[in-house]
């Protein structure tokens, strides 16, 4: 379990999350985002969480009390809070997309599609559903644009979290053991000088998004024909 810091006066991040979500009046709040939007490798994952935010027990509240903006957690907090999700939300959904994807149909509509599919996937029929920043086009479920989203809803918040760490997990795990040059345990896929100097050595691998027009890519035979480069897809 995610701790957290006590005696500074200020409500814990989790307890302000669900307190807009609480606001909303409705009793299942649903909240999607993704993880790896801006990566040279790996997939686009993007997750939904539900939750009840009225029904949740005292001890579930202490349990989510640590629960934060995914990018605002330390790795074992993340996968610690990823775990505390699983355990007291209403529904989780969880869906990839993988480079072959996001090269073909390019970055952000792959992105608005999977975090429609996710919405779409509920069985519990959430009586809101919010989305971090985007409004995603029909026949997307109905749903509400939440500009900086994963820091304002408890269900935005969880989707982030658990994206991030299935992503992670991936990454770190079976992608790193079939691919043990490029250090996907350590950067998991971002643009570190790491991993520009392994594309440069070894070349691109089959996770390696093509239609990003990147300089890690610049010295490989990706791009040899300057006719052949993909205008970058999205950030």
């Amino acid at each position: 379990m995610a701790s957290v810091r006590r005696g500074t006066g200020r409500s814990a991040p989790g307890t302000r999350l669900f307190r807009f979500d609480r606001a909303l009046g409705v009793r299942i709040v649903a909240g999607t985002d993704e993880a790896g939007r801006g990566c040279l490798a790996g997939p686009l994952v993007a997750a939904a969480v539900a939750f009840d935010p009225h029904a949740l027990s005292r001890s579930a509240r202490s349990d989510l009390a640590a629960l934060n903006d995914s990018k605002k957690l330390t790795a074992r907090a993340r996968q610690e809070m990823a775990a505390t999700v699983l355990t007291h939300a209403h529904e989780v959904v969880v869906r990839v997309a993988g480079a072959g994807t996001i090269d073909r149909a390019g970055l952000h509509r792959t992105n608005l599609d999977l975090l429609a599919r996710c919405l779409a996937a509920f069985t519990c029929s959430p009586d809101i559903c919010l989305v971090d920043g985007f409004a995603l086009p029909a026949p997307a479920p109905d749903h509400r644009p939440i500009v900086g989203g994963d820091r304002t809803s408890a269900a935005i918040a969880a989707a982030s979290v658990i994206a991030k760490s299935v992503r992670d997990r991936l990454m770190a795990g079976p992608v790193a053991e079939r691919w043990p040059d490029y250090g996907f345990d350590r950067h998991v896929g971002y643009a570190t000088r790491e991993h520009r100097l392994a594309v440069r050595s070894s070349g691109v691998t089959s996770i390696h998004r093509r239609s990003f027009n990147s300089i890690a890519y610049s010295q490989t035979s990706l791009f040899d024909d300057p006719e052949d480069r993909t205008r970058p897809s999205g950030a």
